[in-house]
């Protein structure tokens, strides 16, 4: 009889361990997506290759912006985790309004480096964009 109790509470034991095991992954990981902030707004420099002008252009995830003839929408933006050289990425799109043919396609639609913006460039003839904050 007393061996019938001694597996019943080795049982026992294993399904509490268990549930402490998933509480405390659980509290571990909405503490982290608690800790690491939603960032919201997005900061993008444009040059005006006619007028040689900079323009700093803050938009909002997920709402559109139209500057000249190019409507853009931010969609996404990161900063990264490290101190040393942050980097930042945002998923960027674009569109030409002055091109009445292919009004529906997308001159962007990529993500944006903040550190190397060679990797996914933005072709234009007269504007250049460059991705500067996240915040």
């Amino acid at each position: 009889m007393l061996l019938k109790k001694n597996i019943l509470a080795g049982k026992n034991n294993y399904k509490l361990i268990l549930v402490v095991c998933f509480f405390y992954f659980n509290t571990l990981i909405n503490s982290y997506s608690q800790n690491t902030p939603e960032v919201s707004f997005t900061d993008i420099k444009i040059l005006d290759k006619i007028s040689s002008k900079n323009t700093l252009v803050k938009l909002k995830n997920g709402d559109s912006k139209k500057f000249n003839n190019l409507l853009i929408k931010s969609l996404k933006c990161k900063n990264s985790e490290f101190d040393d050289n942050p980097e930042i990425t945002a998923y960027l799109q674009v569109k030409d309004l002055a091109d009445k043919n292919n009004n529906e396609v997308f001159v962007f639609n990529d993500w944006m480096f903040s550190s190397s913006p060679s990797i996914t460039p933005f072709d234009h003839p007269v504007y250049d964009v460059w991705l500067v904050a996240c915040y």
